[in-house]
């Protein structure tokens, strides 16, 4: 594989500790980096993704999707040859879970309207 078609990705986490840098071609997708991201991930942090879905990955202020390729997600403007690209980690838990971590507050609610005539 030619040495152009490598980049050196470093992950930055919510607390600014990195993961990486590790080397990817440019076809590599999204998907697979967030599944090293998962496999990776530092024991001890309190927030700690359990699944793809609820991993973000930010690059030059852009949410990558996940079956784009490095290659198409690399921006040519800015970047130094034979520098590390950072990707900005973002968790986000499911909405299942957070629903059911939630209190439910099931008492009636009561609609109360005022109107005033002039």
């Amino acid at each position: 594989m030619p040495e152009e078609d490598l980049v050196d990705i470093k992950f930055r986490l919510y607390d600014g500790s990195d993961i990486g840098p590790f080397r990817y071609s440019s076809a590599s997708t999204v998907d697979m980096l967030k599944q090293r991201i998962i496999s990776d991930w530092p024991k001890g942090k309190t927030v700690a993704p359990k699944a793809l879905n609820e991993v973000k990955l930010i690059s030059s202020g852009k949410i990558l999707d996940n079956n784009k390729t490095v290659g198409q997600c690399r921006t040519p403007f800015g970047e130094v040859a034979g520098g590390i690209i950072i990707m900005h980690v973002v968790v986000q838990p499911s909405l299942a879970k957070m629903k059911t971590e939630k209190k439910i507050n099931n008492s009636p609610r009561k609609l109360v309207c005022s109107c005033s005539i002039l």
